[in-house]
């Protein structure tokens, strides 16, 4: 039977034409300027300058946005800060860690151009002169290190722990440092440091 021409309904033509037309203006839609993204300065990927608050010192580089902090402060530093490690280099194993604003974090994943503005403090700035800071004396006391390559990022954990809790648990201890990784397995004399530190002031 033939179709009556003037009934209304939608043939497959008329839909997709119809689904079509509509994607377009959905595109052209989003691609529409947006105010507040165009008030955003794209950075890189040459170098930038950038300051960062390290151990008490403003220290001004010119780095790539990509740079994370770890090689920032090792590579890029004049005189180069040495004491946080490269490991993993994934977040993974605690040897690179830091305080920043009395939190500990990651310097393999953390940018450098995204560390600025917070206070920094690294393994360096826990000695006075030739006096060890507690955490550290109590490493030495303990024996809590062999090798020593995770040692200072185990140091700073520690004092991190102790400036917010001066009297942790073993429980607490425990999972404050569990981001930490020993590879010689001194984890039994670490939590002794940890637990018999004395004098820690708060951050």
């Amino acid at each position: 039977m033939p179709r009556d021409k003037a009934a209304p309904g939608f043939t497959r033509r008329s839909f997709l034409k119809t689904v079509g037309a509509g994607g377009v203006a959905a595109g052209v839609w989003n691609k529409a300027p947006d105010a507040s993204a165009q008030s955003v300065k794209a950075l890189g990927p040459g170098a930038v300058p950038i300051s960062l608050n390290v151990n008490g010192q403003t220290l001004r580089l010119d780095v790539e946005p990509r740079v994370t902090l770890l090689d920032a402060l090792r590579t890029r530093a004049n005189p180069p800060i040495t004491g946080v490690k490269r490991v993993c280099d994934r977040g993974a194993c605690g040897a690179c860690t830091m305080i920043a604003d009395a939190k500990t974090i990651y310097a393999c994943s953390t940018l450098a151009i995204e560390a600025q503005g917070r206070k920094i403090r690294t393994v360096e700035s826990f000695t006075q002169g030739t006096v060890l800071h507690p955490v550290q004396q109590a490493f030495c006391d303990t024996d809590g290190l062999m090798c020593g390559f995770c040692t200072p990022g185990f140091v700073t954990a520690t004092v991190a722990l102790l400036e917010k809790n001066p009297n942790p648990t073993a429980a607490q201890a425990r999972r404050a440092l569990d981001g930490n990784i020993c590879r010689c397995g001194t984890y039994v004399r670490v939590l002794e440091a940890a637990l018999t530190a004395k004098g820690v002031r708060r951050g």
